[in-house]
């Protein structure tokens, strides 16, 4: 049987399967995935070689599978990561067909049934693209990984090195799949002398704009951070409007000043990351009255190619004193001439501009409060961690409402923090000698791929990803900018930054071309994604394992 017929196979099987995130049914995919790899010949012969990683501290439970094989040619160090993911989003978009949404092949002739746009009818008219959750992403991804290492399984006396490939658990949410992970192949490098050489993933690759049809590989991945801001006001009744200070007028100030501002993109190599783009805003008022909000917060979306987490801090606080500056100026003016049409004095709004990071208010509290300041955090944090109803965003927003309301000031203010997750970027250029063989092991392979379609190799793979956990930035202050500015990072919010510093490894994303992930129109391209890619993603293994 040929390759991509296996491949097919394999795909159709683990989308059979529903595996929503944060469901326990993510474990029947980890399972499938288990049993598949139990059965290869050279995993009965090794079956210390392959084991789940429960996932840490889940209430779920869930697990992910690592299988390992090991090359009996040559150097046996060197050693190539690879992964994938095998869970998927809901399937409630799929209505009432919803039933079908894993089976692809039904599926093709259910949504002939039901009105689509042009671009999706086109497409499933035209037979070259199988639909269904998680056929795209990344349920064909993982099969292709699979297929291959079944492959190399049964060549192992001419692999030179070692193949080490992870099928994780929860990406589409917090990532602690790999989170759970990334310790152990720390633990492996330091007990079995592993030299990793980088990490591979095979996740999907889309259109990046109407029309487009190229075929994107990426050597690198972006990165992600939450900017949040926590903004006190002056109450005031309604009545008298000029007396207060609305949060709400700063919120909207600031998603102005920020929201999809090509100001605040990264550009690294003619590379342009995606602008910030609010994902929350909203008022802390908990009852209906006449009286406005006293404080508001909201939380942003902030892709990086190149900027730390400390560089991203002093570019939102200089960005929200802009902002709340730009109230404080509107306000005055509006008040004159509100004053002017009434016939009463004008008088400057005692309004000032500020904007201090998480970090300065606990040093200003600390000096207030002394030893009070660590035992009230201590208190909210383990009554917080009993109510799983509360998320690490909510987790941070209730340690910043709790600091702030210990401080003595009592004046409107912004307070700048981060909000998890964190994905570090990983901007691989060539510089080391991991790096180069990684992106020459990638031009090869394109270059071999023949000229049916046009493929590009580019920088930073656009969609968050698992392959962030691969490194963590190393630079002075960047990591510290982290932890002192995300509250509940270590005790809501777990990151390995040791581990992935140490891991420090060059990223590619070798998947394949689709379109409409996390849409009921999901879909994955035949042509492309069965008869070029797996050859590249082979060739690349191949290159990397020379």
């Amino acid at each position: 049987m040929d390759i991509a017929k296996r491949i097919e196979e394999l795909a159709i099987e683990l989308t059979n399967i529903l595996g929503v995130v944060g469901s326990p049914e993510e474990n029947d995919v980890s399972d499938a995935v288990y049993n598949k790899f139990a059965n290869m010949e050279y995993f009965k012969n090794n079956p210390e070689n392959l084991r789940f990683v429960d996932t840490i501290e889940d209430s779920v439970k869930r697990k992910s599978v690592v299988a390992t094989i090991n090359g009996k040619k040559g150097d046996h160090k060197k050693t190539l990561v690879l992964i994938g993911h095998t869970d998927t989003v809901g399937i409630s978009d799929y209505g009432e067909i919803k039933e079908y949404a894993t089976k692809p092949y039904e599926l093709t002739e259910k949504l002939k049934e039901i009105s689509l746009s042009k671009e999706a009818k086109e497409d499933l008219e035209s037979g070259n693209y199988l639909f269904g959750r998680g056929i795209f992403d990344m349920k064909f991804g993982v099969a292709s990984l699979m297929v291959m290492m079944e492959d190399y399984s049964k060549n192992a006396d001419q692999l030179e090195g070692n193949l080490i490939f992870a099928a994780v658990c929860d990406e589409e949410g917090n990532s602690n799949g790999m989170l759970s992970v990334v310790p152990e192949l720390v633990k492996w490098k330091k007990e079995k002398g592993y030299d990793y050489l980088a990490v591979l993933d095979t996740d999907y690759s889309a259109p990046r704009y109407v029309g487009d049809e190229t075929r994107y590989i990426y050597v690198g991945t972006v990165g992600k951070l939450m900017p949040s801001f926590y903004i006190t006001g002056k109450e005031t009744h309604v009545g008298e409007p000029y007396k207060g200070l609305d949060p709400n007028q700063i919120s909207a100030e600031i998603i102005r000043e920020f929201n999809l501002s090509m100001d605040y993109c990264d550009i690294a190599d003619g590379e342009v990351s995606l602008p910030p783009i609010t994902l929350r805003q909203q008022d802390l008022k908990t009852e209906y009255s006449v009286q406005i909000a006293r404080n508001s917060y909201l939380y942003f979306n902030y892709a990086t190619h190149n900027s730390t987490p400390d560089q991203v801090m002093e570019k939102m606080i200089k960005g929200a004193t802009k902002a709340f500056q730009n109230v404080v100026d509107d306000l005055n003016a509006e008040y004159k001439a509100y004053a002017k049409m009434s016939s009463y004095p004008f008088e400057q709004l005692p309004w000032q501009a500020r904007v201090i990071s998480y970090n300065d208010l606990l040093e200003k509290v600390k000096a207030e409060k002394g030893a009070e300041l660590d035992n009230r955090i201590e208190e909210l944090s383990q009554k917080l961690l009993l109510d799983p109803e509360v998320d690490e965003r909510i987790f941070a927003l209730k340690m910043v409402e709790m600091v702030h309301g210990m401080w003595s000031d009592k004046d409107p203010v912004i307070v700048s923090y981060f909000s998890p997750p964190y994905y570090p970027h990983i901007f691989v250029k060539g510089e080391e000698e991991r790096e180069k063989k990684l992106i020459d092991a990638v031009d090869k392979a394109i270059a071999n791929a023949g000229d049916k379609y046009n493929i590009v190799n580019k920088k930073f793979y656009p969609y968050i990803s698992d392959l962030s956990y691969a490194a963590a930035p190393r630079e002075e202050k960047a990591v510290e900018s982290l932890k002192e500015n995300m509250p509940g990072f270590g005790v809501k919010y777990k990151l390995p930054i040791e581990e992935m510093q140490s891991l420090n490894l060059p990223v590619a994303n070798i998947g394949p071309f689709g379109k409409d992930a996390h849409k009921f129109t999901e879909r994955l391209e035949k042509g492309y994604s069965f008869g070029v890619l797996p050859k590249i993603l082979w060739d690349t293994v191949e290159e990397l394992m020379k």
